[in-house]
């Protein structure tokens, strides 16, 4: 099979011809003090009481799961996952390959700042270039997603800088101990552990369980994909995540909140 990465991010690489210019880091700097500042996206995956954190997911189709829930509102799916209890969200905003838009994320934050307590979000897309690390702040992001195998060692120190400057985390997705290396040496401060295997779209938690354990101490864990029911979770929290990151079952569920319920107990 294909490596579907490489083919989603050459995509993404022509869609955004168009919008590359040149985005000094002084500009992010601009726009993020003209804005209020956004919730706090690494606060929230640090839970005071020391249970399980959730980045609920809004996706409305995969490469590997085809349509999700295809029409889904991002805004009521948002609402859901926050009346849930979930401690923070990830909005895909690719179309071609996820069925997510910009102003998904756009109407999911101006709804969340007016009906708190606010809940971050990150930008759940393939990030290139720093237009769409300005795109992520003033659509009301606090974080954007850094796939490490997908990018250069110049790509991932523009691209986080980038993110400094405009007042956003970066999640560093990473899939296996060479990514951790480049994703350590990068100074990154949340690492996330795929554990789907995009060139195969195999899902297997024992990927956290290997991986998580050699993080730096004080870097936050999450560990994104496979994460189905309470005992996946639980799994995930005994390999040293402090969160997960979870889309496909959240968006298939007929009651988000009893599935939130069931990840968070787990210490």
């Amino acid at each position: 099979m294909s490596d579907k990465l490489t083919e989603i991010m050459a995509w993404k690489r022509r869609e955004i011809v168009a919008l590359v210019r040149p985005v000094p880091e002084s500009e992010l700097a601009a726009l993020n003090a003209s804005l209020p500042p956004p919730p706090d996206f690494a606060a929230a995956l640090r839970r005071g009481d020391g249970r399980l954190a959730v980045i609920a997911e809004i996706k409305r189709r995969s490469p590997s799961a085809g349509d999700i829930r295809a029409g889904a509102s991002a805004v009521e799916q948002a609402r859901r996952y926050q009346a849930a209890g979930a401690d923070a969200l990830s909005v895909l905003t690719d179309q071609k390959f996820f069925g997510g838009t910009l102003d998904d994320l756009r109407d999911v934050t101006a709804d969340f700042h007016a009906r708190p307590p606010a809940r971050p979000c990150l930008r759940k897309d393939f990030m290139i270039h720093p237009v769409q690390v300005r795109e992520a702040r003033a659509a009301g992001a606090s974080a954007i997603l850094l796939i490490v195998r997908a990018l250069t060692d110049p790509e991932l120190t523009t691209l986080h800088a980038a993110a400094r400057a405009a007042g956003l985390a970066a999640l560093f997705e990473i899939h296996d101990e060479a990514d951790l290396a480049r994703a350590v040496a990068h100074g990154a401060a949340i690492i996330g552990v795929n554990n789907r295997d995009l060139a195969t779209f195999q899902t297997d938690l024992a990927l956290s369980e290997r991986l998580i354990p050699q993080f730096p101490r004080g870097v936050t864990a999450v560990s994104e994909s496979g994460i189905a029911t309470a005992q996946d979770a639980a799994r995930a929290r005994a390999a040293g995540a402090h969160a997960v990151l979870v889309g496909e079952a959240l968006m298939r569920a007929a009651d988000p909140a009893a599935l939130i319920a069931g990840f968070h107990p787990h210490v």
